[in-house]
């Protein structure tokens, strides 16, 4: 047993820290940032609004007149100190051009000189916001002239707020962006335990490792199975495919990140998606090869997302149930001759029991002549021994379900062609008769019959096999060589046909339907004794 590594920290608490860390990161970020821009956005908005009194109280007309009295600062004091309580401002500072205070929040400190140095902008007529450090310490403050009736400037107006008043409002915005941030913080924190546990649910709850390792384990697992395995999604595009797959499948033009197109396979997904449940033993034709099929669903949450295909090819069933096949064909021929013997040996226990000796004699002389006649016919007329096989097992199969099989006695090969699949033509010959004996078993009234004749005269091999059942409709005989097609009731059917088609196409033969004499259909088989190449080459 392999051991798969055990991560230091398990996937719910990596995912849990890692959106910590990102929200944390994003959030101290986002809150420096924000914290910053807001100290300036305050400066800028306190330097205009200090600026804004400064301008309204050098516009007041009682402190412009208080300029000419003998002593300015008793009209100007109070009027700029409701100025002050009014806009919220630190302190109001009016002043004469030399710089000495008329006003002040310190009444101790009028009459002395402004501090700052920074009077000689305003003097020439210009207002402006500074940073300085005055009496009341380092303040923002806005600086404007004080104009007399002709327009000279007479003094100074001096309107801040303080580094500690300023310092207090950006607090106040920095405490409420910090506790977003944490409530933000707190939530991502939550959000990300939700989804570290939706992903965990999603995946199983295994750890990164162990998903490698069965990825890893699946793979190897898929590529050593000796089935062609194909998986497709719901979309019908092909997802996984083995080695034994691509070997197979490399000349149906499958292959991964493919859309299937064969519509018997596309059919059989959308069967499987439908009804969720799987079948097995299918027969489909990919092109000109035969597989028997296998499909099961994918299922998800009780949804089908896919299908499974797994093929073989029929060649490779016959080869590895070759013997089971070979043993089963002789049971069935055991069985049927047993069922008949059976019959006859109580007809002939009857007939004894009743004192007719002479006619249980004939019957036997009968049955055992008729045996014989046919193993006969069949040693002389057919010389390759897979066909003869063939035609003896299809004559006891018609006698088990109770058919005719008459074989025209002038019919006879010469022997194999040298090259010729003799297999080839044991799968036509079975199936096309296989057909005949249920076709003429479908007939409602009369004893069902096949008409067998074969020969090898000329440069072909002809076979005709003709019964008496109902036939084909004559709009349906170009639809019976279709991989799919047939008649008859019940799944897994409509491939013997082609099966036949494809099998004489390795030996250049051809097929001909027709109307039979007998009522039913007719099948005239047509196989080249030479392949046209071994012609061309004479």
């Amino acid at each position: 047993m392999f051991a798969i590594p055990k991560p230091r920290l398990r996937l719910l608490t990596q995912i849990v820290l890692l959106i910590s860390v990102v929200v944390f990161a994003s959030m101290l970020l986002a809150g420096t940032f924000f914290s910053v821009l807001l100290e300036r956005v305050v400066a800028s908005y306190i330097g205009q609004n200090a600026l804004n009194v400064a301008r309204m109280t050098a516009l007041n007309e009682r402190i412009v007149e208080a300029f000419d009295d003998p002593d300015p600062a008793a009209v100007i004091q109070p009027i700029a100190e409701r100025i002050r309580r009014e806009t919220g401002a630190s302190y109001v500072v009016v002043g004469s051009r030399e710089g000495i205070r008329y006003s002040h929040t310190n009444p101790e400190l009028i009459g002395g000189e402004m501090q700052g140095g920074d009077n000689a902008p305003v003097l020439a007529g210009e207002s402006i916001i500074s940073e300085a450090v005055g009496s009341m310490g380092p303040s923002l403050r806005g600086k404007t002239p004080v104009l007399n009736a002709g327009g000279e400037v007479i003094g100074i107006v001096s309107a801040g707020f303080t580094s500690g008043s300023i310092r207090s409002v950006v607090e106040g915005y920095t405490r409420s962006i910090a506790g977003l941030s944490a409530a933000l913080l707190a939530a991502g924190i939550i959000g990300a335990y939700l989804i570290a546990r939706r992903v965990k649910k999603l995946i199983f709850g295994l750890e990164p490792g162990e998903i490698a390792f069965l990825f890893k384990e699946k793979e190897a697992t898929i590529e050593a199975i000796r089935d062609a395995i194909v998986a497709v999604n719901r979309q019908g595009i092909i997802v996984t495919m083995n080695r034994r797959a691509r070997e197979l499948l490399q000349m149906h033009s499958l292959a991964v990140g493919g859309r299937l197109t064969h519509r018997p396979l596309l059919e059989a997904a959308r069967e499987v998606a439908d009804t969720r449940q799987g079948y097995s033993d299918h027969r489909v034709f990919l092109d000109s090869e035969v597989y028997a099929l296998h499909a099961e669903p994918i299922l998800s949450g009780g949804r089908a997302e896919g299908t499974v295909f797994t093929f073989h090819t029929e060649s490779e069933i016959e080869r590895l149930t070759g013997e089971f096949s070979k043993i089963r064909a002789f049971a069935d021929n055991m069985r049927a001759q047993t069922h008949e013997y059976l019959n006859t040996l109580n007809t002939i226990s009857g007939l004894l029991t009743l004192g007719h000796t002479d006619k249980a004699a004939e019957i036997i002389s009968g049955e055992v002549r008729e045996r014989q006649d046919v193993i006969a016919f069949l040693m002389s007329s057919v010389p390759d021994p897979l066909i003869a096989a063939c035609l003896l097992g299809k004559s006891n199969r018609a006698r088990e379900l109770k058919v005719q099989l008459e074989i025209d006695p002038d019919s006879h090969l010469t022997g194999p062609p040298e090259g010729l699949d003799s297999q080839a033509l044991v799968t036509v010959l079975g199936n096309l008769l296989d057909n005949a004996m249920e076709a003429a078993r479908g007939r409602q009234d009369g004893e069902p019959l096949v008409r067998l004749s074969f020969t090898d005269l000329g440069h072909d091999i002809v076979f005709d096999i003709e019964d008496n059942g109902p036939g084909i409709p004559p709009e349906r005989e170009a639809d019976v060589f279709v991989s799919g097609y047939s008649t008859k009731p019940g799944g897994n059917r409509g491939l013997g046909l082609a099966i036949v088609k494809h099998a004489l196409q390795s030996v250049h033969g051809q097929i001909y339907l027709d109307r039979s004499g007998l009522g039913g259909a007719r099948f005239t088989v047509t196989v080249p004794k030479c392949p046209p190449s071994t012609r061309e080459a004479r």
